[in-house]
Formats: C-alpha cells, sequence, structure tokens
C-alpha cells in the first residue's frame, strides 16, 4: 500500500526518515541488542538521548542557559493546571489570558480553579474566527497565556503583545514551524504529537529565574523546579516519544533550521488558500488575516458537492481532513513534514468538484 497524504491534524505526520530510525531503534536500539522500548532510562544511551533532545531545543530556538528544557508526561493540558501552580501568587494571585479557541477556554479552566483569571480578549461570541487584538496587559498579572495557533478553527497569532509581566504560550501545534523571536517569552509549552513527535511527551521550555516565587506549595509532580533538579527524570519518562521528537528535531536542524521550515511552510499554506479563496465552492471559517500555516479549516458553500467530494479525495489518498467535530466542514493539517505535492494532490481534488 502507498503512503497516503496525512492532513491529519494530530498525532501528526512524520518524516520517513524518523519512522525507519524509530522502527530500527525498536528492533535494536544503538547496537546493544535491546529494544529501546526495554531499555532503562537510566541507561548512558538513553541518558545521551535525552540531553541531546532537551540540548537542540535550545539550539533551535536560539535560547541560551538561562532556559531549561523539559519532557513531561501528561500533554499540554496538564500544563493548563502546572502553569498557574508553578507561577501565579499563594496569595492574591490573578493572571491574564486570550482566549481564541477550545483549548485556550481549556487552559483558562484549569487556572480558575487556583486563582483569579481575567479574559483580557475572546473571540467566543464570533465562533473564534479571529485573534483578539486590541487588549494590554499590566503589571498587576502574575503572567499573561496565550495559545499562538488554534488548531480547530485554523487561526494564528501573526504577531505576539508586548506585556508588563510573564508572558506563556502554548504553541502545541505550531511549535517549530516559523521564526520567532523565542526569547520573548518565559514559557512555552507544546503537546509533541502535533508537530514535532508522537503522542505521550510534551516539551516545556522555561526561563529558571522565574520560578520559586509564588509562595505556594506545589504538588511534587506539578513542580517544574522539581523536573529541572532531575533532568526530566522525577519519574520514568516516555522514552520512545522522546526519543522519536529527538529524530524529528534532528531532521528539522539538517533540513535548514526553523527559518527553511518557515518558507516551505508558507508555501504550502498559499497553494492552498489560493485555491479556497479562486474557487467559489470553499470557504474558510476565519478571517483572511489570522489564518493559520499550519491547520487550514474550511468549508464548502454548496453542501449539495459534499458526496461528490469527500468520494474524490479519499480516492486520491487523502487521509485525515475531516474538520474537527465542534466545528465541521474540513480541515488540512499542513505540519512540517507534510511535503507539497500531497497539498496539489488536495487542490487539485478540489479543481475537479464540479
Amino acid at each position: 500500500m502507498s503512503k497516503k497524504h496525512n492532513f491529519s491534524a494530530g498525532p501528526c505526520i512524520l518524516p520517513q526518515e524518523v519512522f525507519e530510525k524509530s522502527a530500527q531503534a525498536i528492533l535494536d536500539f544503538n547496537g546493544m541488542g535491546l529494544s529501546l522500548l526495554e531499555i532503562s532510562h537510566r541507561s548512558k544511551d538513553f541518558v545521551a538521548v535525552m540531553e541531546e533532545a532537551r540540548a537542540i531545543v535550545k539550539r533551535l530556538m536560539n535560547l541560551g542557559d538561562d532556559y531549561e528544557v523539559l519532557y513531561l508526561g501528561g500533554g499540554a493540558s496538564l500544563q493548563f493546571l502546572m502553569v498557574p501552580f508553578n507561577l501565579m501568587k499563594a496569595e492574591n494571585g490573578k493572571a491574564a489570558y486570550l482566549d481564541t479557541g477550545t483549548w485556550a477556554s481549556g487552559a483558562i479552566k484549569e487556572a480558575k480553579k487556583i486563582g483569579t483569571v481575567d479574559v483580557v480578549g475572546s473571540s467566543k461570541a464570533e465562533n473564534y474566527s479571529f485573534i483578539p487584538k486590541d487588549y494590554k496587559v499590566g503589571s498587576e498579572y502574575d503572567y499573561f497565556h496565550c495559545t499562538s495557533n488554534n488548531t480547530i478553527y485554523g487561526t494564528q497569532m501573526k504577531n505576539f503583545p508586548d506585556v508588563d509581566t510573564l508572558m506563556v504560550c502554548d504553541m502545541s501545534s505550531d511549535i517549530f514551524s516559523r521564526v520567532i523571536d523565542f526569547s520573548k517569552f518565559d514559557v512555552i509549552y507544546a503537546g509533541a504529537q502535533k508537530n514535532m513527535g508522537p503522542a505521550g511527551v510534551t516539551l516545556v521550555v522555561v526561563k529558571k529565574d522565574i520560578l520559586g516565587k509564588t509562595g505556594r506549595d506545589i504538588p511534587s509532580y506539578l513542580d517544574w523546579s522539581l523536573h529541572i533538579a532531575k533532568e526530566s527524570m522525577f519519574n520514568t519518562p516516555p522514552v520512545f516519544p522522546v526519543y522519536a521528537s529527538l529524530l524529528t528535531l534532528q531532521h528539522l536542524e539538517n533540513h535548514g533550521g526553523i527559518a527553511e521550515a518557515e518558507k516551505r511552510n508558507e508555501a504550502k499554506a498559499k497553494l492552498l488558500y489560493d485555491e479556497i479563496d479562486r474557487n467559489p465552492l470553499f470557504e474558510c471559517f476565519c478571517v483572511k488575516e489570522d489564518r493559520s500555516l499550519m491547520n487550514v479549516s474550511f468549508k464548502l458553500t454548496d453542501e449539495s458537492k459534499k458526496e461528490e467530494f469527500d468520494n474524490a479525495w479519499k480516492a486520491a489518498g487523502i487521509s485525515g481532513l475531516n474538520g474537527h467535530r465542534s466545528l465541521g466542514g474540513y480541515r488540512a493539517s499542513l505540519y512540517n513534514a507534510l511535503p507539497i505535492e500531497s497539498v496539489q494532490v488536495l487542490v487539485d481534488v478540489m479543481r475537479s468538484v464540479k
């Protein structure tokens, strides 16, 4: 069976080289005569994997030793809780959140369990069809939280605000896809399965000097400082997802880094958005200025064409195109590893529907 054109929003498409090296490691890791799945996480072979997995993140992000990199379990959803536990003051704690979609809303819900949350901007009333822009965040807040890319709705923050407090960003679905001044952020977190690896591990990048200032008694597993002290091995880490994420980041680094990935991603997005704008049978859910480079959410303007279109894209070997159940329509995720040839196949199918 030939490889399908994978537009899934996550778990995501990964480079073929990553699949091949991962498969070999499962059979025999580093010529040890043991599978990656059965070696100790304390062995020198896996410790080397974890050390390089942490180091390559700082190289790609151009960050110095004032930042620490963690690989944790629990998904980005656990970070919805870990962020306020580590940053919101125990007495009169207050944080500012930008509400731009389902996952931002989930982060707000968890933070409200820890302290006061002010939603400084929201597009919920307009079904999250745009990114709010006219808001200010002052020093009265312990931190500001935003979501860089909204997977379901196909919106993306093109610029980040200047705030008078710590800035935290959930970059789950567009991490390593475009050039950003990562030093602008005090905390970055991302579930790996959207653009950098398989499900099962979450990346956290945190500026060290912001920790330990809340006066809060933090449960052990929720304490970033403890995970830093244990070098991401407070408990047994998700060994395979960490290794596959390292392979993905090495592939990225070896193919021009984030800057070259951004060029490829812009070309893919332009190809698809140009067809949506040209073709009267399709339209996007969101406003043009906030369109995501990673997740293109769109719909048919004539529902009588749905069966024809669905049959056509499935026959073309396309997978994962259905939109999220909360929004409907279609969603084409254009993650780093998706080749532009797959986008061309989709565009050809769109043009074939009359």
